[in-house]
């Protein structure tokens, strides 16, 4: 999977197509991704003895599947391709866009 967390993307599908955001965290074995503000979901939550937030109805961030996003170039910020360039003995992931490195 060649989307990790913390790179900016953007959503090419569902009720949030055409809004970016960051990976908040990655699923490699599912193949998803959280991305912050994305995918809101209501989870009804409990009252927790130690929080002093009590129960109710609480949004959340569904994962996102990694084919319904793409990664945002650093230099155009637009979507595009990752490559991958081996540097010495590390592989670096560049974006096709522009050739520029992703962190």
């Amino acid at each position: 999977m060649r989307i990790h967390k913390g790179d900016n993307v953007r959503v090419l599908a569902g009720k949030d197509k055409g809004k970016t955001g960051k990976v908040l965290r990655a699923f490699p074995r599912t193949s998803q991704v959280i991305v912050e503000g994305m995918n809101i979901q209501k989870r009804h939550q409990k009252t927790k003895r130690d929080t002093k937030q009590g129960g109710g109805i609480v949004p959340v961030s569904a994962p996102i599947h990694v084919s319904n996003v793409q990664i945002l170039d650093p230099k155009e910020n637009k979507p595009t391709r990752v490559g991958i360039v081996r540097e010495g003995k590390k592989n670096v992931r560049v974006a096709k866009r522009s050739g520029a490195k992703l962190k």
